[in-house]
This record gives structure tokens, sequence and C-alpha cells, in this order.
């Protein structure tokens, strides 16, 4: 039987494996490209070579053979519920679980302890718990139907809030919406509009705007709408689980932004009952290694990075 474990956090924007040894070594990490199967076919393989290429960077760069198999691997993914849209993955183990990130970051976060962990990547969920027992998620409702606070969320409505400013006659050169179409390439709102619907500017990219919006002081009381949807959504998470040690830590792209994150923690911060902002432990395929090692009947608390 293998003596390696791996874990895998398939996002909207980028796909994260970790590979570790039976005593909690971390080998070898990896990164691909995106693996949520938002409006993927039936027949598409995104989820699966994400998966697949991301576990082959880190076997690389564990210095591991190709053919490596594995005791137990665990998989989250951006908006899984259940069931495999496209190409099942096919992944070098016996025992493969896939499961929505939410409950990987938690465990990276945690490391089993109580808490709700809030994501803002390209989508936006908090997801709370403790243990080893099941949480629970709010939001991650997708780009159509949610996400606020999210990085798509922000960039959508900052094209949205140019477009109605266009529309009661704001000037076509406004310096807030010429950096916005400099940013996409685009000669006019019209032409950037067109190029998304047409998928020549993906979901992803369009997303990839938000940290220049957090960055620039003239989208600042969106970036603060966004603050305050994220801490709503941590405090639907803590308020509607009492036991659970109120306390809040923080995953995704959108946190990379140290602005960002001193925002939503003074929203946090502001709440009655108080909220402790705690530290991220690890990353999310980090998390996802910690249950693979769990679903290999192994007690590993902490990790070791070699």
């Amino acid at each position: 039987m293998s003596d390696l474990f791996a874990g895998i956090d398939g996002g909207q924007s980028s796909t994260v494996a970790t590979i570790g040894d039976r005593s909690g070594r971390v080998l070898g990490r990896g990164i691909a490209g995106p693996a949520d199967e938002v409006g993927q076919a039936a027949d598409s393989t995104r989820l699966r070579d994400a998966l697949a290429a991301a576990l082959a960077a880190a076997v690389a760069s564990a210095g591991l053979p190709r053919d490596t198999d594995f005791a137990a691997i665990v998989a989250g993914i951006s908006g899984y519920e259940g069931r495999v849209a496209g190409l099942a993955p096919a992944l070098p183990s016996r025992s493969v679980r896939l499961m929505h990130d939410a409950p990987v970051a938690h465990a990276g976060a945690f490391c089993g302890a109580g808490g709700a962990i809030v994501i803002a990547g390209t989508g936006s969920v908090a997801y709370v718990g403790h243990g080893a027992a099941p949480g629970t998620a709010y939001g991650g409702w997708g780009y159509l139907f949610g996400d606020e606070g999210s990085a798509f969320w922000l960039a959508r409505e900052a094209v949205a809030e140019s477009m109605r400013a266009a529309d009661r006659g704001a000037a076509p050169d406004d310096p807030r919406t010429q950096a916005l179409l400099d940013a996409f390439g685009c000669a006019s709102l019209r032409e950037l509009a067109r190029e998304f619907y047409a998928g020549a500017i993906t979901r992803s990219a369009l997303a990839g705007y938000a940290r220049r919006a957090i960055e620039d002081p003239r989208w600042a009381p969106l970036v603060e709408r966004g603050a305050l949807a994220l801490g709503d959504l941590a405090r639907a998470a803590l308020d509607a689980h009492p036991s659970v040690v109120r306390r809040v830590a923080f995953a995704g792209g959108l946190f990379a932004s140290p602005a960002h994150r001193e925002a939503v923690a003074q929203t946090l911060g502001r709440m009655e009952p108080p909220v402790e902002i705690a530290a991220t432990r690890y990353e999310p395929a980090v998390g996802a290694l910690l249950l693979a090692y769990a679903r290999g009947g192994l007690d590993i608390g902490e990790v070791r990075f070699a």
C-alpha cells in the first residue's frame, strides 16, 4: 500500500495539489488551471484535466515517478454538489473523495477546531463547523444568483455601475470607466459586454479586475459593500450555530489584499456578540491533504514542509 497522500483544492481560477507522506511531511505542491464545471457540457474534461494536471505538477515537484499512486486523495471542488457534470476524474488511488471546496478550506484553516471560514475568490461562500462532524455552507449560490463580495461580483458591479453612469449621461472618457476599459483592451462598454457574452472575456478574466478595483480609491464604496456582504455571510453562519466558537478565518484570492482583509475584519469587529479573527493555519490544498490523511486512518493534526 502506498505511503503517500494527496489533497487538491479545485477553484474557479486555479487548482492546487499537495502531496504528503505518512509522517505528515509535505513533499510537493503543484498548480493547474480552473476546475469548476459551471456551464460545462457532459463531455467536458475541465475538471478531470485540472485535477490531473495539478497532481502531476505536485508529483514532479516532489521528485516522484509519474506513475506514483496514493493511499488516499481528497479533492475539494468549487460548486461541487455530489456529482460530476463532465467526464469523471481519473486519479491514481483506490480511495478518492470529491467534495465541495469549503470543507477543505475549513480543515486547512482550523485543523479540526471550530469556527467559520469565509472564502472570497472568484466566488464566495462561508462554511461553519467543528471537528470531524459535517459543517454547513452559507452563500455560494454562484455568479448568477449570489456570490456577493466575491471577485466576480466586485468586477461585475464595477462594470454595471459604469454602464448605469453611461446611461445617465456620464462622459465617455470618465476616468474610472476608462481604467476599466483599458484593463480589458476594449474601446467601449458595449464592446466589453459583447466580448464577455461571446466568451472572449472569461468569468475568471473578468473577476481578475476585482484586485484593481480594491486598490483604486474611486471604487471604495463598491469595495465597502463587498466587505459588508462577506461580513453578513459570516454572521449568518455563526448565528445559526451558537455552539460553535465565534471566530472567523479567511481564504481565497481577494484576501491576499491586506486592505480588503482589514475591511472585512473591521466589519466583523463591529458585530455583537464579538467575533474573533483567526489566523488561517494552512491553505485549502493542505486542508484537503489533512482530510486525505483522515480518510486513510491517520491522525495527522499538523504538517511539516520538506
